[in-house]
C-alpha cells in the first residue's frame, strides 16, 4: 500500500487553510511578477527579434509566440479546473472550489486569445478567417464550456451549491480536451501535426523553439498570478465573517 509522506500531507493540509493560503500567496506574489516579466521579455525578444524568419511563412509565423502558448494554456487550465472541481466534490475543500471558479475566467481569456490569434494567422495561411476545422471547432466548444461554468456559477446565489454544479459541468467537459489535442491525428484538418511534442525530436528549429518554451512558461506564471489574485478576492468574499479576515482588515486599515 502506498503511503503519502507526512510532510506532503501536512503541506496540503496547510494549503487548505484559508489564512495560510492568503498569507503565503501574499509573500509569493512579488516573486511571481518578477519571474513572469523576465520570462516574457526573454521569450518575446527571442521570438520577435532573434529567431529567423520561417522559410515558407516569413515573419507572419511569429504569432505562434502568443497563439500556441495561449492554446496550450486553454487546455491546461481546464484540466486544472476540472481536477480542482473533483477535489471539491469529494473532499469538500473550499480552496479547491475557489481555485476551480477562479480559473474559469482566466482559461476563457486564453481560449479567446487562441481563437483570435488563430484567425489572424489563418487568414494569410489558409485564405480565410475561420473554417470549421476539427481543432478550431473543438476549441470554440471549449470557450463555450468556460463561459458555461462562469454563467452557471454567477446564476446561483448559494456559492457552495454553485460550486458543486460547476464541478460536475467541468468534469463532464473534460471529454473535449483529448478531442482538441488529438484532432489533428484523428481527422484530416488544416492544422499541422505535433511539432514540439514529437517523441523523437521537435520539427521546429531550436532558435524558434526556445522562445516558444519561454513564452509557455511565462503564460503559466501569468496564470498563477491571475489565479492567486482572483482566488484571494473570492476567498475574502466567502470568509468575510471569519475572524482572520476581520483581523486582516484591521491590520491593513480596511473595514
Amino acid at each position: 500500500m502506498f503511503l503519502v509522506p507526512d510532510p506532503v500531507v501536512r503541506f496540503f493540509h496547510r494549503m487548505a487553510s484559508p489564512p495560510h493560503f492568503y498569507a503565503l500567496t501574499e509573500r509569493l506574489m512579488p516573486w511571481l511578477v518578477v519571474i513572469f516579466l523576465l520570462l516574457a521579455a526573454s521569450g518575446l525578444y527571442g521570438g520577435l527579434y532573434l529567431a529567423p524568419p520561417d522559410y515558407q511563412q516569413g515573419d507572419s509565423y511569429r504569432i505562434i509566440y502568443i497563439h500556441v502558448p495561449s492554446a496550450w494554456m486553454s487546455l491546461f487550465i481546464y484540466v486544472v479546473m476540472a481536477i480542482a472541481g473533483g477535489i471539491g466534490l469529494v473532499w469538500r475543500i473550499k480552496l479547491a472550489e475557489i481555485v476551480m471558479i477562479s480559473s474559469a475566467s482566466v482559461g476563457a481569456s486564453f481560449t479567446f486569445i487562441a481563437l483570435v490569434t488563430g484567425s489572424l494567422w489563418g487568414k494569410p495561411m489558409w485564405g480565410a478567417w475561420w473554417v470549421w476545422d476539427a481543432r478550431l471547432t473543438s476549441e470554440l466548444i471549449l470557450l463555450f464550456l468556460y463561459l458555461g461554468v462562469i454563467g452557471l456559477y454567477g446564476a446561483m446565489d448559494d456559492k457552495r451549491s454553485a460550486s458543486k454544479a460547476v464541478a460536475i459541468l467541468a468534469l463532464v467537459g473534460v471529454v473535449n480536451i483529448p478531442i482538441i489535442h488529438y484532432s489533428v491525428e484523428w481527422w484530416n484538418t488544416l492544422h499541422q501535426g505535433p511539432t514540439v511534442t514529437k517523441m523523437d525530436k521537435p520539427s521546429i528549429h531550436v532558435t524558434m523553439l526556445v522562445p516558444l518554451l519561454l513564452m509557455a512558461l511565462a503564460f503559466k506564471i501569468y496564470y498563477l498570478i491571475a489565479l492567486i489574485l482572483r482566488a484571494r478576492i473570492e476567498l475574502l468574499q466567502r470568509e468575510r465573517n471569519a475572524q482572520w479576515v476581520k483581523t486582516k482588515a484591521v491590520e491593513e486599515g480596511g473595514l
